[in-house]
């Protein structure tokens, strides 16, 4: 057996939540947070979903931005919270990386950068990455909380440094970085066939651009490419673990696999999981079913309930149990609550249902 969620809580530096939309899983989130700075931790949870679910969680009305904001909770610990914003956090490595503040603004302020940059396919991901990598580092946090995005593509940060150094070693950015190496001129290399025929495609002045801000870009490869690998080395390291959260239907124990498979390939494991919203078993039938009506109605109604209840164990056991990519690992089941999770009141009970039988 798997350590227990609080022997995470107490003794991580990262944990990721993942799992599948509609799970609860920023909710758990925001619990491990709170049950962190409940045992004098300094937690930081961070969403890389662009919804607002963890402001709402935490109870946060005015919502949360990429900088860390602090939140009054009890306790000796600390809890802060924020929200990736791509963009933003670009520019912070961009200034991070460059040589100089010259070489940072031709970089900020290239057409290409700010067009195109931001949108392609990968960033969201690897920026999830290097801010995970910054929040893990600063010296105001003990433990960091990711709240991954509600997809099947949720955890392809875990892809994004190796994306990124395949990027940085692909033959066609060492052509585009030519320029600074050999002196050249942008409008120059723009006239290589190869690069002629690009720019057919998608237009003289983007390609200007986007050889211009390569070349803005020399030097700073070497940065980009060790952060790449200090972010993997984080991931693979034994102070992340990974926390997979599900619900009791067939459905989303199917995603719950998906994702423990995904952290299989990668060569990760699930190192706890938590199935919310479950039905509870409220205790055995009675011998007889009664005859008086409304004695008759509750004992169906405590009948459905059993049913149902042992019904979602048995779906959960495709994860859990035998053969399951979740087998053996710690579990712990939270029962449906009335409502949401809007307040700091309600987080808390979530946080005491997970930890009840914590020492």
């Amino acid at each position: 057996m798997t350590a227990a969620l609080v022997e995470h809580v107490t003794n991580a530096e990262v944990i990721v939540c993942c799992g599948s939309g509609g799970v609860g899983k920023t909710t758990v989130a925001a619990a491990l947070g709170l049950e962190a700075a409940r045992r004098g931790r300094r937690a930081v949870v961070v969403t890389i979903d662009p919804a607002k679910r963890l402001a709402d969680a935490l109870g946060v009305p005015g919502g949360l931005s990429n900088e860390p904001l602090r939140l009054d909770v009890p306790g000796p610990g600390e809890l802060w919270a924020l929200m990736l914003d791509t963009a933003t956090t670009f520019d912070g490595l961009v200034r991070a990386n460059a040589a100089d503040e010259q070489q940072a603004e031709r970089i900020l302020a290239n057409g290409f950068y700010r067009n195109v940059a931001g949108s392609l396919s990968g960033t969201q991901e690897y920026m999830a990455a290097e801010r995970l990598h910054a929040l893990h580092r600063d010296q105001r946090f003990d433990v960091v909380i990711v709240d991954t995005p509600p997809t099947r593509n949720a955890l392809d940060f875990l892809d994004a440094p190796r994306t990124i150094a395949r990027f940085i070693d692909h033959p066609l950015f060492k052509l585009l970085m030519m320029p600074t190496r050999r002196g050249l001129k942008v409008l120059n290399l723009a006239a290589q066939p190869v690069l002629k025929t690009i720019g057919r495609v998608v237009g003289g002045d983007v390609l200007t651009d986007a050889v211009a801000f390569f070349q803005a870009f020399a030097g700073m490869e070497t940065g980009f490419r060790s952060r790449a690998d200090e972010v993997l080395a984080l991931l693979h390291s034994d102070v992340t673990r990974f926390v997979l959260v599900a619900s009791p239907r067939a459905d989303t124990i199917d995603e719950a696999c998906f994702f423990a498979e995904r952290l299989q390939h990668s060569q990760l494991a699930v190192a706890a999981v938590v199935v919310n919203r479950a039905t509870p078993h409220f205790g055995d039938l009675p011998a007889r079913r009664p005859r008086r009506p409304e004695q008759a109605a509750l004992y169906d109604n405590l009948a459905e309930l059993n049913i149902t209840a042992a019904l979602e164990r048995t779906q959960a056991d495709a994860l859990l149990t035998g053969n399951g990519v979740a087998a053996g690992v710690h579990t712990t089941w939270v029962p449906t609550l009335p409502g949401d999770v809007h307040t700091m009141n309600a987080l808390e009970t979530i946080r005491a249902v997970l930890f009840a039988n914590a020492p």
